[in-house]
């Protein structure tokens, strides 16, 4: 184990998008992305196949992620701004008192929005937030002009430029358009072009933790032009629709630009489909630009790397869009470790098949740089899965896999308050049991028969007994909770769902 504040511990290079699809990688078999880069991270590196968010939603994310806890502990289980963010222990600074520069660059969409959580700097831009534009909001302690960087710094190349000047909502799943300006001036460019200027001015005698934060592909969906051209004549495949899904829209909801459902004019959901892409391989591109410099300023085999996102994108699955729902476009996300200078001794090339979750980003993180996990982690480190190679059932497993395994968590456990589709679930990556809380409708799909969630079995005779189960795991995982929607006997539906648990107000 590396020695806290030695040059034996490793950079972390911590690379997150937002709003990315789990199948939108070349590796993982997507008939249209093109991700080079990232191919090359997973093929050199370890895949997590069945990596999930459990709170699919930027902010409840973002505290697993800076917690490493559940949503049960961190207190967010569903989207709420401007509820201070006050936790004790954080991943960047647990890894500030074991001897790391800790930076982020881009979205950290925390509140009040300059708060460090223990980074030591922050050049910030989460993107647009409704909170910080209202100028009217008198709970917004932070107007946009005072914690944009990107948006002071735009303003300086283009007087006057906004985030609004395309015309595109930043909640709109259904519409876009090219990037108008050159390209170095996007906000993917500038957060690379921020972070290649973190490695010049860090403190080389410490090892650092850089978090590289990118708001794309989360919408507006605004490629710049050469991305477009790669998909506009590409045949993108149409979106999966169920059995369960919405088949007719009377009330024409796809016609609304920043809908989440509804059945949008085909021409309209390719270009969006076409631009999404693109913003990801533009995004490839940027993320190999940074890779490039990194090797240039001799540090690629001292840096651990991690690559993921913090929720998907529904993009028209089942006629929905954008996130909070519990299927797979929206709460399962891409997931690479990498270690080019082999110092953790993982297996290169393998890919896992074992259920991991954002709260297994921190202690993953503190146990390759030898620092301390904190009592309050509920999430665990992949690092021994990541040395155990493919568990895949073609390939003969290595000897340290049943010890690598053993214990890891049978099932995950996630949720989202969202209105009438307030949501728990439930799955193991093989199969995933779902309850709206509002309405008590149950759902239940076979994922290895049913990967796209096509049918929903819940009344199928074949899965009578599994769903018993499944139900009262869920029992038992929300009796405890204050909510009150079960009595450790029965689901209880109906009970107002909350956004934030009451002990983070308090």
């Amino acid at each position: 184990m590396a020695q806290a504040g030695t040059a034996k511990q490793p950079n972390i290079l911590f690379i997150t998008v937002d709003q990315m699809r789990f199948d939108c990688l070349s590796i993982a078999g997507h008939p249209i992305v093109e991700t080079p880069n990232l191919d090359e991270l997973a093929r050199t590196g370890v895949r997590f196949d069945r990596a999930y968010t459990a709170t699919p939603s930027c902010i409840p994310a973002r505290a697993a992620i800076f917690t490493g806890q559940s949503p049960a502990h961190h207190g967010r289980t569903g989207y709420e701004d401007c509820v201070p963010w006050r936790y004790e222990e954080t991943m960047p600074g647990e890894l500030a008192k074991a001897g790391y520069h800790t930076q982020c660059v881009g979205k950290m969409h925390v509140y009040p929005a300059r708060s460090l959580l223990g980074f030591h700097n922050v050049v910030m831009h989460d993107g647009y937030l409704h909170h910080n534009r209202m100028r009217h909001n008198v709970a917004a302690k932070d107007h946009f002009d005072q914690v944009d960087d990107y948006l002071v710094w735009l303003r300086q190349q283009v007087p006057s430029a906004d985030l609004v000047d395309l015309g595109l909502d930043c909640n709109a799943s259904t519409v876009a358009r090219p990037w108008e300006l050159p390209e170095r001036l996007h906000p993917t460019n500038w957060v690379v072009s921020e972070s290649i200027d973190f490695l010049r001015r860090r403190d080389p005698s410490k090892p650092f933790f850089l978090w590289m934060s990118f708001v794309r592909p989360h919408p507006p969906f605004d490629p710049p032009q050469a991305f477009l051209d790669l998909y506009k004549d590409a045949e993108i495949p149409e979106p999966p629709v169920g059995d369960w899904a919405m088949q007719e829209d009377p009330m024409q909801l796809g016609l609304n630009p920043v809908t989440d459902k509804g059945l949008v004019p085909k021409r309209r959901l390719k270009q969006a489909m076409a631009a999404y892409y693109a913003l990801i391989t533009h995004l490839d591109h940027q993320i190999g630009r940074f890779l490039q410099v990194l090797n240039e300023y001799g540090e690629m085999n001292n840096t651990i790397i991690i690559f993921t996102s913090d929720h998907g994108e529904m993009l028209g699955d089942h006629h929905m869009f954008r996130k909070a729902v519990p299927y797979e476009g929206s709460a399962r996300i891409p997931f690479i470790l990498n270690d080019p200078g082999n110092r953790l001794g993982l297996k290169r090339g393998a890919v896992r098949n074992e259920v991991i979750e954002l709260r297994d980003i921190m202690p993953t993180v503190l146990d390759a740089a030898g620092a301390r996990i904190p009592d309050a982690v509920d999430g665990r480190s992949i690092l021994e899965l990541a040395r155990a190679g493919s568990a895949s059932p073609d390939r003969q497993q290595d000897a340290s896999l049943d010890s690598a395994v053993q214990g890891w968590r049978p099932h995950l456990h996630g949720e989202h308050a969202y209105g009438h589709l307030s949501n728990h679930w439930l799955t193991n990556g093989k199969e995933k049991y779902i309850w709206f809380s509002q309405t008590g409708q149950e759902q239940y799909f076979n994922l290895e028969k049913d990967p796209l969630e096509l049918h929903n079995a819940v009344n199928d005779a074949e899965y009578a007994d599994c769903i018993v189960h499944w139900r009262q795991q869920l029992i038992e995982e929300l009796k405890a909770r204050e909510e009150g929607y079960s009595d450790g006997e029965q689901l209880i539906a109906g009970i107002a769902p909350r956004s934030t648990l009451s002990f983070l107000k308090a």
